[in-house]
């Protein structure tokens, strides 16, 4: 088989099953998984598809579940959203080091927090620009690709960015918060950045409006039990609520 054969061939697996194995194209296309790797980055690089961890995601597929654009998300349940970030804000202390997604609900955060020693840690051209005017707050970017449609920076550069830090505090929200499937995201280029954001956390706290409940999501970012705390809006049903509370987590209605 040619090169240009294996690179259609391996297109085509990935198109069809939304995402494929390292191991299983080895052995489909009759080359070693190194071979396999050095043909995923160059299609990666090439726009064809997308690595993950041990194997390749369709782009297509990704492109159905695109994340809606900033300036959408930004007034989509903009009051719930602002009373969340007025409760997370709450939670800050001086002196501590937090970490905020590149979520509307952290960028609200951005524009109340008071101007003390802090140091923030974002992913966000939109909350490290909203911070810049705040003289006692040092403000860290991980850099990264730019995803245009969230403002924020996603991929590899972006996730090793953060194995050099540790925060006390993580305030991030999602796309979907299903009580049996965990927490979810729009794509895995977010959902994995937002995972690597989890780890490297004292205290995660969970920003999500009502609507996020209930929601399964394209990509699983984390369990619910990887949640410490979750700050929400009062149109969450009590259903809802009832299950949290009884699996110990703490959720704060606002």
């Amino acid at each position: 088989m040619l090169v240009a054969e294996r690179y259609e061939k391996i297109v085509r697996l990935v198109n069809e099953r939304g995402s494929i194995r390292v191991s299983e194209l080895s052995e489909l296309c009759d080359v070693t998984e190194e071979t396999i790797r050095r043909d995923l980055d160059r299609l990666e690089a090439d726009g064809r598809l997308r690595r993950s961890h041990g194997g390749a995601v369709s782009v297509k597929d990704q492109q159905l579940q695109s994340e809606i654009p900033y300036a959408q998300r930004e007034i989509a349940y903009a009051e719930e959203k602002q009373r969340i970030a007025e409760e997370a804000v709450k939670r800050i202390r001086p002196k501590d080091r937090i970490l905020l997604d590149a979520s509307t609900t952290a960028w609200y955060m951005a524009r109340i927090v008071p101007d003390i020693p802090l140091t923030v840690l974002t992913n966000s051209i939109k909350v490290a620009t909203e911070l810049a005017s705040k003289e006692k707050i040092e403000v860290i970017s991980t850099g990264g690709i730019l995803a245009q449609r969230s403002l924020s920076f996603v991929g590899p550069l972006a996730e090793r960015s953060l194995d050099a830090y540790h925060v006390d505090k993580l305030f991030f929200s999602c796309k979907g918060v299903h009580l049996d499937r965990g927490v979810s995201e729009s794509n895995e280029l977010q959902a994995r950045i937002k995972h690597r954001m989890i780890g490297m956390a004292d205290e995660v706290v969970l920003l999500a409006d009502s609507s996020k409940f209930g929601v399964q999501a394209f990509t699983h970012v984390a369990e619910i039990g990887d949640i410490d705390a979750i700050i929400t809006d009062k149109r969450l049903p009590d259903a809802a609520l009832a299950r949290l509370t009884e699996r110990g987590l703490p959720v704060t209605v606002v």
